[in-house]
């Protein structure tokens, strides 16, 4: 979902985007666009449908993927300075709703934290016990750990995070992806039994209250597809070239995301799954079979790189976005805190204590595998909202500002936008509507508790924005701005 995605946040806020430099090909936007959005923690979570995930992996594309890219990229070249989703959504809908944008942007990382940092624990297991990926003290403990640390090792600034983020996507990300990709294959060919026979009944998906849940989870999978959108300002002929590396981002995002979750349910029957270690139990299998289980830790040892990596890269970016709304005055001066590196230290601390929060419920909650999918619908849901105000700022400013300029334009004129637009916004209404709704594998007498959990946790995340509007003080606004934001704030909106 977000690897390397927020390595450019620490510009996207700081300063002007430079038009200057080498051009970006087809080819190197492609590229971004796979990056900021490759993951292999969401996988088990879609291996749980089987074939079926193939149809919900489309609706996804068609109502999420492609939408956001495009739109993303016409804000982007439209406004090629520094500021990203705040910038975007603030020059359409004023201050407060721009700062309610990039509220989300980090408000939601306090509950996606524990799934990731589950899935961490649930595969280093692999390297010391796989037993110990069912046991919810171990789980606890490890998470916190590597929450604290990563934490404490962004307060050393931006290079330090990006050094982490490109070292970790290619060895704990990239590599594994391949092999796990190579190892089904080689499975498949040899003619040994798979745990999903196919069938044309197989590929027909289910909709009711309980499946369509997967539906939203679509936009926590594909969330980060905008980032390339502020790269889009650096191609040459944005009009053709921009189009054509969209779709072949997401025809690969497409094809690795299917492949992949069909290869842990073709070697893992689906009441096994454990959505946090999943993937160590398809790797398991799998080396098993080839008489290759002495690699198991090895590989739980890259995976678990690959995604603290991913962590403390969307653990930073954001935590620099509330900090420069809150120098404007945005939230109170306690968010504004750094330290002589630059990092935004008091942000950071307060992500670190909400995640905590919301980790140590692992221990209060019977399930991993509950626990795990209703932080990923919270996550979703604070998540939607940021996503429904970008696809609103574009169709607002395109109707506002006509003649802005626009190197580039969601293709097809003012229809085409509000197709995309509209498909978009659908897909966000729908998810924000759906996440209230308890999914199959949350029990019975579970499901009210799951419903109070999701509106307490919505309210909780979702309303600080505005009581900060409500109570904003000119003294809260900063004297000195960090790293040229206010010149670039000056520059997108005035």
């Amino acid at each position: 979902m977000r690897q390397g995605a927020y390595v450019i946040i620490g510009r996207k806020l700081g300063g002007p985007v430079s038009r200057g430099g080498k051009y970006l090909g087809v080819g190197a936007l492609a590229l971004i666009c796979i990056a900021a959005t490759s993951s292999l923690r969401n996988l088990p979570t879609m291996a749980v449908y089987g074939w079926e995930s193939i149809f919900w992996y489309v609706a996804g594309t068609l109502l999420f993927l492609l939408p956001i890219s495009f739109v993303a990229a016409e804000l982007a070249t439209s406004m090629p300075v520094a500021g990203g989703v705040f910038t975007w959504i603030r020059r359409a809908f004023g201050e407060r709703t721009g700062s309610l944008g990039i509220w989300c942007e980090w408000a939601e990382n306090i509950v996606w934290f524990p799934t990731i940092l589950s899935f961490v624990a649930g595969t280093l297991a692999y390297a010391i016990d796989p037993d110990l990926s069912n046991n919810n003290v171990y789980m606890v403990v490890v998470m916190l750990t590597v929450l604290w640390v990563l934490t404490l090792l962004n307060f050393l600034g931006t290079k330090f995070s990006a050094q982490i983020s490109s070292f970790g996507s290619m060895i704990g990300t990239i590599i594994p992806q391949i092999l796990l990709l190579v190892l089904a294959a080689v499975f498949v060919l040899r003619g040994s039994s798979i745990a999903i026979p196919f069938s044309r009944e197989a590929l027909s998906p289910t909709f009711d209250l309980t499946s369509l849940p997967l539906l939203a989870t679509m936009i926590t999978m594909f969330a980060g597809m905008e980032m390339a959108g502020y790269h889009a300002a650096r191609v040459r002929h944005p009009e053709r070239e921009y189009p054509r590396a969209m779709i072949i981002a997401c025809s690969v995002i497409f094809a690795l995301s299917v492949i992949g979750t069909l290869a842990i349910a073709i070697v893992v029957p689906v009441d096994s799954i454990n959505l946090a270690a999943g993937l160590m139990q398809a790797f398991s299998a799998f080396l098993a079979e080839f008489d290759l289980g002495s690699l198991v830790p090895i590989i739980a040892v890259m995976a678990s790189i690959g995604a603290i990596a991913t962590i403390s890269t969307w653990m930073y970016g954001p935590a620099k976005g509330v900090r420069t709304a809150a120098e404007r005055g945005n939230y109170p001066p306690v968010f504004q805190g750094s330290n002589k590196r630059g990092a935004p230290t008091h942000v950071l601390l307060i992500s670190a204590i909400g995640g905590s929060v919301f980790i140590l419920m692992f221990l209060f909650i019977p399930s991993i595998n509950t626990s795990y999918w209703i932080l990923s619908a919270l996550t979703t849901q604070i998540l939607t909202i940021m996503y429904f105000l970008i696809f609103a700022s574009a169709l607002k400013l395109r109707h506002s500002e006509p003649g802005l300029k626009r190197p580039y334009k969601v293709p097809g004129g003012k229809v085409g936008l509000w197709l995309a637009c509209g498909a978009g916004l659908f897909a966000c209404l729908f998810a924000l509507f759906i996440g209230f709704v308890p999914p199959a594998n949350v029990a019975a007498d579970s499901r009210l508790s799951y419903v109070l959990f999701m509106i307490a946790g919505f309210v909780l995340l979702a309303s600080p924005p505005f009581l900060f509007m409500a109570l904003k003080k000119k003294s809260w606004i900063a004297k000195e701005r960090h790293h040229g934001s206010e010149q670039s704030d000056s520059v997108a909106v005035d």
